[in-house]
């Protein structure tokens, strides 16, 4: 297939290409280059002839008709967005022209070029989503796809509307689509401001390790290359106009889930005290919700797929990433934001 993969130089939309290229797709990546993407996150197929990297905004609708006509796609993968809640809550302005604005020029450009080209029923535009946009759970319950939406968040709500108007164009043009909401990514080449590569890196370096509130909220959590995996199975065998939800299977509170790092670090590299000593407890984020949980019973019954990777697993395998790829979060530190503590003007 021919693939446009939107935020392609960002954690999961690097997944995705890598894993895209390696199966044999011509894929264009299109990503802005904004503070959260990374080249060096593809460096692995950057040489193959089957890819291809352009730098462009969303937004641009005259870029987005020329990349359209340039690569001449079977189908688009959009995993483009802004996706820290702190940022969110400290500046929701650019969530929304990037997840509401943003999405909106890339369904009319992709309903021009679906249009003109005949509108072949073999077309897809793949939007890819999140849990948060289903609110949060209580002790008992998980996320189904026909889960009402109850975002909390900036981040959340940005995402929400994004899905709404995909399914508007979906029923008002019958462009060919087909949505996924996941449960929270982990993995190699995580930007270091999500909760995981901040406390590897923290402690690595020795300082507090922070986990918002009491540590008692829960997620569910999905290994990236799980993740990517499980997308390029809903764009090939998934049916149009349905969404799916995608978990890990994995669900553990923040405190259980650093602990189970600290521990991991402990073996790996030991310090002069257990890394677990470092646990501080912050206030927490405005609007925090309390747990996500998916449901992944239609994507397993349906296309056959589930995770192959344990939390257990995920985690040992992503410390081990960090120790081995100094060079590459070093030089992302010195970004804005990444360090401080974001998401407290509320």
């Amino acid at each position: 297939m021919r693939l446009i993969v939107t935020g392609g130089a960002g954690f999961i939309g690097s997944a995705v290409v890598r894993q895209a290229v390696m199966a044999g797709h011509e894929v264009l990546n299109l990503d802005a280059l904004t503070y959260a993407a990374c080249l060096d996150n593809v460096a692995s197929v950057a040489d193959r002839a089957n890819y291809t990297f352009l730098e462009a905004d969303i937004r641009d609708r005259a870029a987005m008709d020329q990349a359209f006509t340039d690569h001449q796609p079977d189908a688009i993968m959009h995993l483009a967005a802004e996706s820290h809640v702190d940022r969110s809550i400290d500046g929701p302005g650019t969530f929304i022209e990037t997840n509401i604005n943003g999405t909106y020029t890339l369904l009319e450009a992709a309903r021009a070029y679906w249009v003109g080209q005949g509108k072949p029923d073999s077309f897809r535009f793949h939007h890819i989503s999140t849990d948060e946009v289903y609110g949060s759970l209580g002790d008992t319950g998980q996320f189904t796809e026909d889960t009402a939406y109850d975002p909390r968040s900036p981040y959340s709500a940005s995402k929400a509307a994004s899905d709404h108007l995909v399914r508007a164009w979906a029923e008002t043009y019958g462009l060919p689509v087909v949505l996924t909401n996941c449960s929270n990514n982990y993995g190699p080449y995580h930007f270091p401001e999500k909760l995981i590569p901040v406390v590897i890196l923290n402690a690595l370096a020795g300082k507090p390790l922070p986990i918002y509130g009491d540590g008692s909220n829960v997620r569910d959590w999905l290994y990236v290359e799980d993740h990517a995996d499980a997308l390029l199975t809903v764009l090939q065998r998934g049916q149009v106009g349905r969404s799916y939800n995608i978990g890990g299977e994995n669900e553990r509170s923040n405190l259980e889930l650093v602990q189970t790092i600290c521990a991991i670090l402990d073996r790996l590299k030991p310090g002069p005290k257990p890394y677990a000593d470092l646990i501080t407890f912050v206030t927490d984020r405005p609007g925090h919700d309390a747990r996500y949980a998916i449901d992944p019973t239609r994507i397993r019954e349906e296309l056959g797929w589930r995770p192959s990777v344990t939390v257990e697993e995920g985690l040992e395998k992503t410390v081990r990433w960090y120790l081995d790829n100094e060079a590459w979060w070093r030089a992302l530190q010195d970004r804005h934001g990444v360090g401080e503590r974001l998401g407290v003007k509320a």
